[in-house]
């Protein structure tokens, strides 16, 4: 009953004491070349994602059936170091609702309860997009890397790109293994397929270019469902940052 207890207080206070700091944005500079290891590739790529070790996120899910968009929902993620982070639920039919992740634990939180709910970061959001999709955007904090091969990534680009092969080593890990191209030269993050710890095939990520804040960036992840392939779902994450 005390440990019990104990951890409410812990997520209470989280919940009221979650503060960020964020420093300056840092661009990719270096590229790589036959001496970079797969845990520096995974730095990299990571960059891409997100720059910064704290930083608030205004992030958009978008569900799509049969290529015909179907619902969209808005949050906002606050990420600290440590794999910690907070999101909230910003749209109507969510709203009040929060999301909170310290190390390898995520608790739910709902606006008319006192009691925080203990889910896992495959708790879905909307569509094929997760807890863990949004609120864990780090591969080199939770998986640890080798490089298998130089590879196409299907027909998803021209650019050649490196292909590695990711297991979690940590328990929160969104995903048990992941196969993750990048760019051979820069370490851009192209496609991932996210596999569950069962070995099945659960989705497989495309990761789209853009620009924020005068910099190359991931500005939209978009999932594709392997498991219900023949209803074609998919969903998109759209990533806008934000200092705090």
């Amino acid at each position: 009953m005390f440990n019990w207890i104990k951890k409410q207080r812990i997520v209470a206070a989280s919940l009221l004491l979650f503060s960020f700091s964020g420093n300056a944005a840092t661009d990719q500079k270096a590229l790589i070349d036959a001496s970079t290891s797969a845990a520096e590739i995974l730095v990299m790529a990571d960059k891409y994602r997100l720059e910064d070790e704290a930083a608030k996120v205004v992030t958009e899910v978008s569900l799509f059936q049969d290529g015909q968009l179907d619902k969209t929902r808005q949050y906002e993620v606050y990420l600290r170091p440590n794999r910690e982070s907070l999101v909230l639920f910003k749209s109507q039919v969510e709203q009040g609702q929060k999301m909170l992740m310290l190390g390898d634990n995520y608790w739910l939180v709902m606006p008319k309860s006192r009691r925080p709910i203990r889910i896992t970061p495959m708790q879905k959001l909307l569509g094929d997009a997760s807890v863990g999709d949004v609120s864990t955007l780090t591969w080199s904090q939770d998986y640890t890397g080798t490089i298998v091969s130089d590879s196409k990534a299907g027909d998803i680009t021209d650019v050649q790109t490196l292909h590695l092969s990711l297991t979690a080593k940590t328990a929160g890990a969104s995903y048990q293994s992941i196969d993750l191209w990048v760019e051979k030269e820069s370490g851009f993050p192209v496609r991932a397929d996210l596999y569950l710890t069962s070995g099945k095939l659960a989705k497989k990520a495309v990761f789209e270019s853009g620009e924020r804040q005068g910099s190359r960036r991931v500005v939209t992840m978009t999932l594709l469902d392997q498991i219900q392939e023949n209803k074609k779902p998919s969903s998109t994450i759209k990533m806008s940052r934000l200092m705090s």
